[in-house]
């Protein structure tokens, strides 16, 4: 088997068609039929059903596409290795961080390896789990740093780093701000800003009005930037529902709403790939934060009940 081969094997799979697989490749078609053919040869078993429409994988082709994928991910793991061998502590790190973070040791350490390390680079990408997520397992990014309330995915590791919590907030002008207890009955009427459906802020509030036998909460503003939510809760009679830390940054504007069922501590920390192989500037970004965070009382209870 030759591995030339498998990648012409995975352009087919991925096109469905040989003459637009070629034409991707730059090859002529026999001579990517010839490839394929080997391939089959090699493995003794056929890869794909041919037919007029195009190259279907058979139940063998789609298990050696998936193989195909680690493999691509290995090579390139290796290919980064004997890079970073050359190079010592030179590399470029991919961050994926959550909205919800809004953390001073991860500041800290971004500042602090850039000072240190003028070889390193860094790309840093906000958003929601649902993003970063699939960015960190095809290799899109190096390590995501969010809040996490779910058991890691299998070929992820969790590096835990400190605690967080997540409360109900309204502005100061609401008139709920200057309560010390409210029960959750009275947010039955309430209006909310929330980000969307499936992310777990938004599954965790409807499941506690749920089991309270409450109808779901009224969202009113809906929108995947944490900013522009908080912004709208300090400025309306909306709330909203999300980590304290978040929310430092609005001081006296946002209060949070004292409602025991909707506290909620979450853990925040470090994700990344389980491989053999990270590289040293990703290596040196961990070892760096989980120190900085191991040796600093972190703030994150800024926003006054």
């Amino acid at each position: 088997m030759e591995l030339r081969d498998l990648e012409y094997f995975v352009v087919v799979a991925e096109q469905g068609n040989l003459g637009r697989a070629a034409e991707a490749l730059g090859l002529s078609q026999p001579a990517l039929s010839k490839s394929i053919a080997r391939l089959e040869d090699a493995m003794e078993v056929k890869l794909f059903l041919r037919s007029a429409k195009g190259m279907d994988l058979t139940a063998e082709g789609s298990l050696l596409m998936s193989r195909a994928r680690d493999l691509r991910q290995y090579l390139r793991n290796v290919a980064r290795e004997v890079a970073d061998v050359s190079r010592g502590h030179a590399g470029h790190i991919k961050i994926g961080v959550g909205p919800s973070v809004n953390d001073d040791s991860l500041l800290a350490a971004v500042s602090q390896l850039l000072t240190a390390e003028h070889g390193i680079t860094m790309k840093m990408i906000v958003s929601d789990m649902d993003e970063i997520m699939p960015a960190l397992q095809n290799g899109q990014l190096d390590v995501v740093f969010n809040l996490m309330v779910f058991k890691p995915p299998a070929g992820l590791a969790y590096i835990p780093l400190r605690d967080d919590e997540c409360v109900a907030f309204c502005s100061a002008d609401h008139r709920l701000a200057s309560r010390t207890h409210v029960p959750l009955s009275e947010l039955s009427k309430e209006r909310w800003t929330l980000g969307e459906p499936g992310l777990p802020t938004q599954q965790r509030l409807h499941e506690v009005f749920r089991d309270n036998g409450m109808d779901p909460p009224r969202v009113a503003f809906e929108s995947r930037l944490l900013s522009l939510r908080l912004e709208v809760a300090a400025n309306s009679n909306l709330l909203a529902y999300k980590s304290k830390a978040a929310a430092r940054h609005f001081g006296a504007r946002l209060k949070i709403l004292p409602v025991k069922e909707l506290f909620w501590k979450r853990s925040a920390g470090l994700l990344h790939r389980e491989e053999p192989y990270l590289s040293p500037a990703v290596r040196r970004f961990i070892e760096t934060l989980t120190k900085i965070t191991s040796s600093t009382a972190v703030d994150v209870l800024p926003i006054r009940t």
